[in-house]
């Protein structure tokens, strides 16, 4: 089966590739979450736009990548959330929650995709999370959760 990537799919390929999959995997998980779109010879001008959607999100070049990551290390990054009075959260951190704390400590604009969360962040303390910034440069960042 020859799909459209839509979004980023790890082990497979990038937004706007064309990919050969198995009937069965594009019909029963690529297709229903919206990760694919069948390829047709119309779906090949989509191919264009996701394209220049994905270079805008995407960082650049090696160099900036490594930019950004030094400028990741050196950040504080301070998230102010509901807790319980043992520091339980009131459901968790997500990764959109982390990319709105980096931009407000004054940090770069990141793809909340790009954020990776090992384990989910349920407590409030001093969490570490992984950012992936290019196939090559990925950063931690230290985030403090705190009850507010």
């Amino acid at each position: 089966m020859k799909l459209i990537l839509t979004t980023e799919v790890s082990g497979l390929g990038a937004p706007g590739d064309v990919v050969e999959v198995k009937d069965g995997y594009g019909r029963n998980f690529l297709l229903p979450r919206g990760f694919a779109i069948l390829w047709t010879r119309g779906g090949e001008k989509q191919i264009d736009s996701i394209k220049k959607a994905r270079d805008a999100r995407e960082i650049r070049d090696l160099g900036t990548a490594k930019e950004v990551a030094g400028q990741l290390g050196g950040l504080r990054v301070k998230l102010t959330t509901r807790a319980g009075d043992a520091g339980r959260l009131f459901g968790s951190v997500t990764t959109g929650d982390i990319a709105d704390a980096v931009k407000k400590a004054g940090g770069p604009l990141l793809d909340r995709r790009r954020i990776e969360i090992v384990n989910p962040i349920k407590s409030v303390g001093s969490h570490r999370v992984s950012v992936k910034l290019h196939p090559e440069v990925s950063a931690n960042l230290d985030v403090e959760v705190v009850a507010g």
